[in-house]
């Protein structure tokens, strides 16, 4: 299963955004393999006095940023189980703005990091590939919009993509 074959009604057009920075060929696990690979490389050029920088006033943190993309992989992969179990059902949003001061993300380590994400994303990877092809294109409503199981998968990589071009840009982290 690949990113081109999603059809428009599996997710909110606001994710359009992320699923532009993927690849569309690549299957789903190879994809999340990859993807995770990618950004753990970019952690390794952080250096633990990195944690604290903030481009500017009222951004996050490099820390509250990679607390971020744990806490999205997590609500994601929740949702994609959800919706794999139980389709039709109609699942509320998250406010990220408001988790990100209640993570403590401050008080976490680098290596901290790092084995959260990677035992995360494995995780993530082992549930997309436990799903039949029937239980990734089950649909239900997440924030009030249809969204597919397999979107999910697809949209966590995007995700996690648009944050390391982030961190490059604005964090000068290359």
């Amino acid at each position: 299963m690949i990113a081109n074959s999603l059809n428009s009604d599996e997710y909110n057009a606001y994710y359009d955004r992320y699923l532009q920075k993927i690849p569309g060929n690549l299957e789903l696990g190879i994809l999340l393999l990859e993807n995770k690979e990618e950004f753990l490389r970019l952690l390794d050029k952080i250096k633990p006095e990195d944690l604290t920088y903030s481009y500017a006033e009222g951004k996050w943190s490099v820390a509250e940023v990679i607390q971020h993309l744990i806490d999205v992989e997590r609500i994601f992969q929740y949702r994609s189980l959800t919706l794999a179990r139980e389709p039709g059902i109609k699942l509320p949003g998250f406010d990220h703005d408001a988790y990100v001061p209640m993570s403590s993300a401050q008080n976490r380590t680098l290596k901290s990091f790092k084995k959260e994400f990677k035992a995360v994303r494995d995780s993530g990877i082992s549930l997309y590939q436990s799903f039949s092809e029937e239980m990734l294109v089950r649909k239900g409503f997440v924030s009030g919009s249809a969204t597919s199981c397999r979107a999910l998968g697809f949209i966590s990589a995007g995700h996690t993509k648009h944050h390391i071009e982030l961190f490059k840009e604005n964090y000068n982290i290359i």
